[in-house]
């Protein structure tokens, strides 16, 4: 008997997409595509490891015809085990909804089906019957938080057995962190073609010329009140193509996270949960605001709302507008 049909599953939102739990019916819940791939593969592993002759069927739930779960169910001529893997759950048809409602009840010997449900509603009863069934439910969602983003990063290094320090992190985020598998391609990369500690002077050297890490140190330069540095990497970035707008949304996050942490007591850990914040955020964000004073981040968040308006249509000059901004940004922290 194979996994798939002796492991016991477990409750509905309690696995993780890294170490999928084996049983004949998997769910994959989620618009994060790059999750879903991982934990696809996780399961084909895990399936092939138990038995190579492992036989694979997908099938597309949007384009179903009625009884085709079933046929591709059946047992076949050697009883080799079976993996189906169904896509599209989001726009389903009709017919899959029955037949998958169906066969949920009594699942084929030596079959495992995994289900990959891009999240909304459709298909609600079949939902609501895999949770009854206490079928494993894998969350693919996106990473939002800049912390998820990190940790994500961290534990990518430590199964690799590699080690990178906590600014080389957050640089890579900032630097690759809008796409989830851009990001994990940045980490192979990194971990393929370096050795030792990864630093940020690595980091940048592979993906410094991003414009999110443009951003991410013109804003580091302007909230430390290093004036020259600011305006000199603003203007290069600038020069070769960067637009206004990412560049004041990173002033305005840093800013903000150094408004939120003022004059704030206690941990860095306490802080972070408190603030929605993580702890490496923190601890930048109290370095930026001993440069500060309350007076000083009014101005910064006041010229900031300014130039957000102006780089986003209200200025005929958005280069200006943020050139402004930082000008101002760097005058008002003090060094």
């Amino acid at each position: 008997m194979t996994p798939a049909a002796r492991t016991a599953p477990r409750g509905p939102g309690g696995a993780d997409w890294r170490d999928v739990p084996l049983a004949p019916v998997i769910l994959l819940f989620g618009p994060e595509d790059f999750i879903a791939s991982r934990a696809t593969d996780d399961v084909r592993r895990k399936l092939r490891a138990h038995n190579s002759e492992l036989e694979t069927t997908s099938l597309d739930a949007a384009h179903y015809t009625a009884g085709r779960l079933g046929m591709v169910a059946s047992p076949s001529l050697f009883s080799e085990p079976k993996l189906i893997e169904v896509s599209a759950l989001a726009a389903m048809s009709d017919d899959f909804l029955q037949d998958a409602l169906a066969y949920i009840k009594d699942p084929a010997p030596e079959v495992t089906l995994l289900l990959v449900h891009a999240g909304g509603t459709r298909g609600k009863k079949l939902l609501d019957a895999l949770k009854a069934l206490g079928a494993p439910r894998i969350e693919c969602q996106p990473f939002k938080k800049d912390n998820e983003k990190m940790q994500f990063v961290s534990t990518e290094f430590s199964l690799a057995r590699r080690r990178i320090d906590a600014e080389a992190v957050r640089a890579l985020v900032a630097a690759v962190g809008a796409s989830l598998s851009e990001l994990a391609a940045a980490c192979s990369q990194l971990i393929a073609d370096t050795s030792g500690m990864v630093s940020t002077d690595m980091v940048d050297k592979y993906y410094g010329g991003r414009v999110e890490a443009t951003a991410f140190r013109v804003a580091d330069a302007a909230l430390a009140g290093n004036a020259p540095v600011a305006l000199s990497t603003l203007r290069h970035a600038l020069a070769t193509g960067v637009d206004p707008v990412p560049l004041v949304g990173a002033l305005a996050m840093k800013v903000r996270q150094v408004a939120k942490v003022h004059g704030v007591r206690g941990s860095s850990a306490q802080l972070a949960r408190d603030l929605g914040m993580s702890p490496w955020q923190v601890d930048s964000a109290r370095r930026d605001a001993a440069h500060w004073n309350p007076a000083a981040l009014a101005t910064a968040i006041k010229v900031l709302a300014e130039a957000d308006a102006q780089v986003k249509g209200e200025a005929k000059d958005p280069v200006y507008a943020v050139e402004h901004a930082v000008m101002v940004i760097a005058t008002e922290a003090k060094r």
